[in-house]
């Protein structure tokens, strides 16, 4: 015989099973075993596979101004000049830039360990034109700076006038074989004939020098 207080414990028992949440899904289902008490999910290392990409455009900003001023300072020297023959030409080198163009200059190079810019400039000459000249006058200094790879590089070229002794164009005496071509040009034709600006000026500066020595004798 059920009696009234065990008519209320079975009523209080089905109310409490149809309080579970019914998207609340059973443990038992997923287990043969009594489900063990929940532990907390470990805290995941990010992994790159987890990680969004990198874009191309993230890194540093530079500032290519102020990443020059913190390259070391290198200072290279060099000579060289104008050579002259007999009939006023000057003997002028053809040599391939760093972006592969032909390049009409004039001879000179580094000083060597021991040597005075006017040994350099007679040795370079002879070297690249085949031409043996003797130092007249010295004629302007050309100082510049340029930025290489890893360092920037401040230079001072020593230019000269000589007169041809002997010898005859060439470019096969010039050890580093930079030199492709030589040939004889008239002097004032050197403003159209030159590649660089520095060595135009060179040249006018020459012809500037040589006017006022005219007008002086």
């Amino acid at each position: 015989m059920i009696t009234p207080a065990d008519l209320a414990r079975m009523l209080a028992h089905a109310a409490g099973n149809h309080a579970r949440n019914p998207l609340e899904p059973d443990e038992l289902l997923y287990t043969s075993q009594s489900p063990e008490p929940r532990q907390p999910e470990p805290a995941r290392t990010p992994t790159p596979a987890m990680m969004p990409p990198r874009r191309n455009t993230d890194g540093p900003t530079t500032f290519a101004s102020l990443d020059a001023q913190e390259l070391p300072v290198v200072r290279e020297y060099s000579a060289g000049g104008l050579v002259f023959d007999d009939h006023g030409r000057v003997a002028i080198i053809a040599r391939h830039s760093r972006s592969g163009h032909l390049e009409w200059c004039l001879p000179k190079g580094h000083i060597e360990k021991g040597e005075t810019p006017q040994q350099t400039a007679v040795r370079e000459v002879h070297e690249e034109t085949g031409i043996l000249g003797e130092v007249v006058e010295s004629i302007a200094t050309i100082d510049y700076w340029f930025t290489g790879t890893n360092q920037r590089v401040h230079k001072l070229v020593h230019h000269f006038a000589l007169r041809r002794i002997s010898g005859e164009l060439t470019v096969e005496g010039d050890p580093d074989h930079e030199a492709e071509d030589a040939i004889w040009v008239d002097f004032d034709d050197l403003d159209d004939v030159l590649s660089y600006p520095n060595e135009r000026k060179i040249a006018w500066l020459y012809a500037r020098k040589r006017n006022r020595q005219e007008q002086q004798s």
